[in-house]
């Protein structure tokens, strides 16, 4: 009696398959930089002191792929707010005109540090928010970030090649047409500006935020829940300023 042979082919293929995911598991992430975040947030045992300091402006370094904090304003001010945001998210879009209002007011003497937090839902967030860095590091984040909040209704839903476009254009136009689009665009998928943003994401996450737009004042988080319209938001936060400059 014949009995019929066992068809390895496909097992074959789904073991190949398997390995090759593996691969490719693992190669994302290696390809992801471990950040010792302790160097930001703790105090270091053996020294006694402690590294950059998470309320601080943390310069261009390795961690952070060469790209320092992105400061509206005076970043000698006495009063840093440190803000965690999401391009795609609407609230973020509704704070960052009155901040930036805010630093106007109080002319030199308060300043916005933006660092980027994404939210998982957010199809768009990570690349808008590469975006926003490729434009830095031509010397155009404010006017860009702005652009990104300000338009934010036209890129929320479009396809990645739609937001490709959508994004040359904005860079072309905040730049003046001056700017090299060519380099923008290698910029927003380069390694340097995933470090940036990733590097943005590790410090959010250390401090536990509670979503996005979060506010710090020397290391105290902002409640501005209770706080319904513009002048309410600002009168909180003036109280919250007035408070440090007068200490």
């Amino acid at each position: 009696m014949n009995k019929k042979g066992t068809n390895l082919g496909p097992i074959i293929a789904v073991a190949v398959f398997s390995v090759l995911l593996l691969g490719l598991v693992i190669w994302r992430l290696a390809d992801k930089k471990v950040i010792d975040i302790k160097k930001y947030t703790a105090e270091t045992s053996e020294t006694g002191n402690y590294g950059e300091n998470i309320n601080k402006i943390i310069p261009a370094n390795d961690d952070n792929g060469h790209i320092a904090d992105h400061v509206e304003g005076n970043p000698d001010a006495e009063v840093l707010i440190f803000e965690y945001a999401d391009y795609q998210c609407s609230g973020c879009a509704t704070a960052f005109p009155r901040m930036k209002k805010l630093v106007e007011e109080y002319d030199g003497k308060v300043a916005l540090v933006y660092r980027s937090f994404l939210l998982s839902y957010h199809q768009n967030g990570t690349a808008a928010a590469s975006a926003a860095e490729a434009a830095g590091l031509q010397g155009y984040w404010q006017p860009y970030a702005e652009k990104l909040f300000a338009n934010q209704s036209t890129w929320f839903y479009a396809s990645g090649s739609e937001r490709t476009d959508i994004f040359r254009d904005f860079f072309r136009t905040v730049s003046n047409g001056q700017g090299d689009e060519e380099q923008f665009v290698k910029d927003m998928n380069s390694e340097k500006v995933k470090e940036k943003v990733n590097f943005d994401i590790a410090l959010a996450q250390s401090l536990d935020i509670p979503g996005t737009p979060s506010f710090y004042l020397n290391g105290e988080r902002i409640d501005f829940s209770e706080a319904k319209t513009e002048e309410e938001f600002l009168n909180l936060m003036r109280e919250k300023v007035d408070a440090e400059l007068n200490k």
